[in-house]
Protein backbone atom coordinates (compact mmCIF):
# COMPACT_ATOMS: atom_id res chain seq x y z
CA UNK A 1 0.00 0.00 0.00
CA UNK A 2 1.36 3.44 -0.94
CA UNK A 3 2.34 5.88 1.88
CA UNK A 4 -0.47 8.29 0.91
CA UNK A 5 -3.07 5.57 1.07
CA UNK A 6 -1.72 4.36 4.43
CA UNK A 7 -2.03 7.88 5.90
CA UNK A 8 -5.57 8.23 4.53
CA UNK A 9 -6.52 4.86 6.04
CA UNK A 10 -5.11 5.89 9.43
CA UNK A 11 -7.05 9.17 9.38
CA UNK A 12 -10.26 7.35 8.44
CA UNK A 13 -9.71 4.80 11.26
CA UNK A 14 -9.09 7.59 13.78
CA UNK A 15 -12.26 9.39 12.70
CA UNK A 16 -14.26 6.17 13.08
CA UNK A 17 -12.88 5.60 16.58
CA UNK A 18 -13.79 9.15 17.64
CA UNK A 19 -17.31 8.70 16.32
CA UNK A 20 -17.70 5.49 18.31
CA UNK A 21 -16.42 6.76 21.68
CA UNK A 22 -19.36 9.04 22.58
CA UNK A 23 -21.85 6.24 21.84
CA UNK A 24 -19.83 3.83 24.02
CA UNK A 25 -20.14 6.07 27.05
CA UNK A 26 -23.93 5.96 26.69
CA UNK A 27 -24.23 2.20 26.77
CA UNK A 28 -26.43 1.21 29.71
CA UNK A 29 -24.69 -0.32 32.70
CA UNK A 30 -25.68 -3.81 33.82
CA UNK A 31 -25.89 -5.25 37.30
CA UNK A 32 -26.27 -9.00 37.77
CA UNK A 33 -27.79 -10.19 41.05
CA UNK A 34 -27.87 -13.71 42.45
CA UNK A 35 -30.45 -13.98 45.24
CA UNK A 36 -32.22 -16.73 47.18
CA UNK A 37 -35.46 -18.00 45.65
CA UNK A 38 -37.57 -16.76 48.56
CA UNK A 39 -36.60 -13.16 47.80
CA UNK A 40 -37.83 -13.23 44.20
CA UNK A 41 -40.98 -11.11 44.51
CA UNK A 42 -39.47 -8.50 46.83
CA UNK A 43 -36.26 -8.15 44.81
CA UNK A 44 -38.18 -7.88 41.53
CA UNK A 45 -40.28 -5.04 42.97
CA UNK A 46 -37.17 -3.28 44.28
CA UNK A 47 -35.53 -3.65 40.87
CA UNK A 48 -38.62 -2.19 39.19
CA UNK A 49 -38.62 0.82 41.52
CA UNK A 50 -34.92 1.40 41.01
CA UNK A 51 -35.21 1.20 37.24
CA UNK A 52 -37.88 3.91 37.20
CA UNK A 53 -35.32 6.39 38.55
CA UNK A 54 -32.27 4.81 36.88
CA UNK A 55 -33.46 3.93 33.36
CA UNK A 56 -29.88 3.68 32.11
CA UNK A 57 -29.07 0.71 34.34
CA UNK A 58 -30.16 -2.84 33.56
CA UNK A 59 -30.63 -5.11 36.58
CA UNK A 60 -30.56 -8.83 35.78
CA UNK A 61 -31.63 -11.08 38.67
CA UNK A 62 -30.94 -14.79 39.03
CA UNK A 63 -32.90 -16.66 41.71
CA UNK A 64 -32.38 -20.09 43.20
CA UNK A 65 -31.20 -22.00 46.29
CA UNK A 66 -28.41 -20.04 47.95
CA UNK A 67 -26.06 -23.02 47.93
CA UNK A 68 -26.60 -23.58 44.22
CA UNK A 69 -26.07 -19.88 43.50
CA UNK A 70 -22.84 -19.88 45.50
CA UNK A 71 -21.68 -22.85 43.44
CA UNK A 72 -22.54 -21.06 40.21
CA UNK A 73 -20.61 -17.96 41.27
CA UNK A 74 -17.65 -20.08 42.36
CA UNK A 75 -17.61 -21.66 38.91
CA UNK A 76 -17.57 -18.33 37.11
CA UNK A 77 -21.25 -17.43 36.63
CA UNK A 78 -21.57 -13.65 36.17
CA UNK A 79 -22.71 -11.93 39.37
CA UNK A 80 -22.10 -8.46 40.79
CA UNK A 81 -24.20 -8.84 43.94
CA UNK A 82 -24.93 -11.95 46.00
CA UNK A 83 -27.85 -12.00 48.46
CA UNK A 84 -27.82 -15.21 50.47
CA UNK A 85 -30.60 -16.70 52.55
CA UNK A 86 -28.07 -17.53 55.26
CA UNK A 87 -24.60 -16.47 56.38
CA UNK A 88 -22.96 -19.81 55.57
CA UNK A 89 -22.92 -19.45 51.80
CA UNK A 90 -21.82 -15.82 52.03
CA UNK A 91 -18.90 -16.82 54.25
CA UNK A 92 -18.11 -19.64 51.83
CA UNK A 93 -17.62 -17.19 48.94
CA UNK A 94 -15.70 -14.77 51.15
CA UNK A 95 -13.31 -17.58 52.09
CA UNK A 96 -12.91 -18.38 48.40
CA UNK A 97 -12.02 -14.70 47.86
CA UNK A 98 -14.83 -14.22 45.36
CA UNK A 99 -16.90 -11.81 47.45
CA UNK A 100 -15.70 -8.44 48.73
CA UNK A 101 -15.97 -8.91 52.51
CA UNK A 102 -15.83 -5.16 53.18
CA UNK A 103 -19.08 -4.66 51.23
CA UNK A 104 -21.05 -7.24 53.24
CA UNK A 105 -24.20 -5.79 54.82
CA UNK A 106 -27.43 -7.23 56.27
CA UNK A 107 -30.25 -7.31 53.72
CA UNK A 108 -33.13 -8.51 55.89
CA UNK A 109 -34.26 -11.05 58.46
CA UNK A 110 -36.96 -13.70 58.27
CA UNK A 111 -38.61 -16.52 60.21
CA UNK A 112 -39.57 -20.12 59.49
CA UNK A 113 -43.19 -21.26 59.67
CA UNK A 114 -45.06 -24.48 59.06
CA UNK A 115 -47.84 -24.08 56.51
CA UNK A 116 -50.28 -26.49 54.88
CA UNK A 117 -53.80 -27.58 54.06
CA UNK A 118 -54.01 -30.57 56.41
CA UNK A 119 -57.20 -31.09 58.44
CA UNK A 120 -55.14 -32.13 61.45
CA UNK A 121 -54.65 -29.61 64.21
CA UNK A 122 -50.99 -28.62 64.01
CA UNK A 123 -49.84 -25.85 66.33
CA UNK A 124 -46.34 -26.93 67.39
CA UNK A 125 -43.37 -29.07 66.41
CA UNK A 126 -44.72 -31.91 68.59
CA UNK A 127 -47.90 -32.08 66.48
CA UNK A 128 -45.92 -33.00 63.36
CA UNK A 129 -45.91 -36.62 64.46
CA UNK A 130 -49.59 -36.85 63.39
CA UNK A 131 -48.70 -36.11 59.77
CA UNK A 132 -47.56 -38.41 56.95
CA UNK A 133 -45.76 -36.15 54.48
CA UNK A 134 -43.79 -33.03 55.37
CA UNK A 135 -41.86 -30.94 52.85
CA UNK A 136 -38.63 -29.08 53.48
CA UNK A 137 -36.04 -27.61 51.14
CA UNK A 138 -33.00 -29.83 50.67
CA UNK A 139 -30.85 -28.89 53.72
CA UNK A 140 -27.61 -29.23 51.76
CA UNK A 141 -28.39 -26.32 49.45
CA UNK A 142 -31.60 -24.64 50.66
CA UNK A 143 -31.14 -22.50 53.79
CA UNK A 144 -34.86 -22.71 54.68
CA UNK A 145 -34.50 -26.48 54.67
CA UNK A 146 -31.39 -26.28 56.82
CA UNK A 147 -33.21 -24.13 59.37
CA UNK A 148 -36.14 -26.56 59.30
CA UNK A 149 -33.89 -29.55 59.90
CA UNK A 150 -32.19 -27.73 62.76
CA UNK A 151 -35.62 -27.14 64.31
CA UNK A 152 -36.68 -30.76 63.78
CA UNK A 153 -33.49 -31.99 65.44
CA UNK A 154 -33.52 -29.45 68.28
CA UNK A 155 -37.15 -30.23 69.10
CA UNK A 156 -36.43 -33.96 69.33
CA UNK A 157 -38.69 -34.80 66.37
CA UNK A 158 -36.09 -36.19 63.96
CA UNK A 159 -36.72 -39.85 64.78
CA UNK A 160 -40.50 -39.48 64.65
CA UNK A 161 -40.35 -37.87 61.21
CA UNK A 162 -38.05 -40.41 59.57
CA UNK A 163 -39.54 -41.51 56.26
CA UNK A 164 -42.03 -38.64 56.25
CA UNK A 165 -39.83 -35.85 54.92
CA UNK A 166 -40.10 -34.84 51.26
CA UNK A 167 -37.19 -32.79 49.90
CA UNK A 168 -37.82 -29.82 47.61
CA UNK A 169 -35.26 -28.15 45.35
CA UNK A 170 -35.96 -24.71 46.86
CA UNK A 171 -38.31 -22.94 49.24
CA UNK A 172 -40.80 -22.04 46.50
CA UNK A 173 -41.15 -25.67 45.44
CA UNK A 174 -41.68 -26.57 49.09
CA UNK A 175 -44.49 -24.00 49.28
CA UNK A 176 -46.00 -25.38 46.07
CA UNK A 177 -46.14 -28.89 47.56
CA UNK A 178 -47.95 -27.50 50.61
CA UNK A 179 -50.26 -25.33 48.52
CA UNK A 180 -51.31 -28.19 46.22
CA UNK A 181 -51.86 -30.60 49.08
CA UNK A 182 -49.17 -32.96 47.85
CA UNK A 183 -47.88 -32.95 51.43
CA UNK A 184 -49.62 -32.30 54.74
CA UNK A 185 -47.52 -29.19 55.11
CA UNK A 186 -44.08 -27.72 54.69
CA UNK A 187 -41.49 -25.52 56.33
CA UNK A 188 -41.02 -22.24 54.48
CA UNK A 189 -40.10 -18.67 55.23
CA UNK A 190 -42.92 -16.59 56.65
CA UNK A 191 -42.58 -14.28 53.64
CA UNK A 192 -43.29 -17.18 51.28
CA UNK A 193 -46.18 -18.50 53.36
CA UNK A 194 -47.91 -15.13 53.09
CA UNK A 195 -48.10 -15.63 49.30
CA UNK A 196 -50.09 -18.87 49.56
CA UNK A 197 -53.77 -18.92 48.56
CA UNK A 198 -54.81 -22.25 50.09
CA UNK A 199 -52.16 -23.26 52.59
CA UNK A 200 -52.34 -21.48 55.93
CA UNK A 201 -49.68 -20.84 58.54
CA UNK A 202 -50.13 -23.30 61.41
CA UNK A 203 -47.29 -22.11 63.63
CA UNK A 204 -44.07 -20.13 63.62
CA UNK A 205 -40.96 -22.08 64.54
CA UNK A 206 -39.32 -20.85 67.72
CA UNK A 207 -36.13 -18.92 67.02
CA UNK A 208 -34.45 -20.91 69.78
CA UNK A 209 -34.59 -24.03 67.60
CA UNK A 210 -32.38 -22.77 64.77
CA UNK A 211 -29.60 -20.32 64.01
CA UNK A 212 -30.67 -16.71 63.37
CA UNK A 213 -32.18 -16.17 59.93
CA UNK A 214 -30.18 -13.29 58.54
CA UNK A 215 -29.97 -12.59 54.81
CA UNK A 216 -26.60 -10.94 54.04
CA UNK A 217 -25.71 -9.19 50.79
CA UNK A 218 -22.36 -8.21 49.30
CA UNK A 219 -20.56 -7.31 46.12
CA UNK A 220 -18.49 -9.90 44.35
CA UNK A 221 -14.94 -8.81 43.60
CA UNK A 222 -15.99 -8.17 40.00
CA UNK A 223 -19.04 -6.29 41.24
CA UNK A 224 -16.89 -4.03 43.38
CA UNK A 225 -15.42 -2.67 40.15
CA UNK A 226 -18.88 -1.93 38.72
CA UNK A 227 -20.08 1.55 39.79
CA UNK A 228 -23.71 0.66 38.97
CA UNK A 229 -23.48 -2.39 41.23
CA UNK A 230 -22.10 -0.29 44.08
CA UNK A 231 -24.92 2.20 43.62
CA UNK A 232 -27.59 -0.49 43.61
CA UNK A 233 -26.14 -2.13 46.73
CA UNK A 234 -26.48 1.22 48.50
CA UNK A 235 -30.06 1.50 47.22
CA UNK A 236 -30.88 -1.88 48.77
CA UNK A 237 -30.05 -0.37 52.16
CA UNK A 238 -32.27 2.71 51.91
CA UNK A 239 -35.79 3.33 53.18
CA UNK A 240 -37.49 2.89 49.80
CA UNK A 241 -36.12 -0.64 49.43
CA UNK A 242 -36.94 -1.46 53.05
CA UNK A 243 -40.58 -0.46 52.54
CA UNK A 244 -40.84 -3.12 49.84
CA UNK A 245 -39.18 -5.72 52.06
CA UNK A 246 -41.48 -4.90 54.97
CA UNK A 247 -44.53 -5.18 52.70
CA UNK A 248 -43.51 -8.77 51.91
CA UNK A 249 -43.02 -9.62 55.57
CA UNK A 250 -39.27 -9.27 55.84
CA UNK A 251 -37.80 -7.65 58.92
CA UNK A 252 -35.38 -4.75 58.47
CA UNK A 253 -33.82 -2.31 60.90
CA UNK A 254 -36.87 -0.07 60.55
CA UNK A 255 -39.25 -2.79 61.80
CA UNK A 256 -37.11 -4.05 64.66
CA UNK A 257 -37.40 -7.60 65.91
Amino acid sequence: MKPGLINSFRCLLAALMLSILPATTLVAGEVRISAGAGMKDAVNDIVSNYHSSHPGTTITPNFGPSGALAGQILNGAPADIFISANTKWMEFLIEKKIVDATSRKPFARNSIVFTGTTKHRVSSMKDLGKLQRIAIGSPKSVPAGEYAMQAITSSGMKKQLQGKIILAKDVRECLMYAELGEVDGGFVYRTDALLAKKATIRFEVSRNLHTPIIFPMALTLKGSLNPEARDFLNYLRNQEAHKVLNAYGFVTKETGN
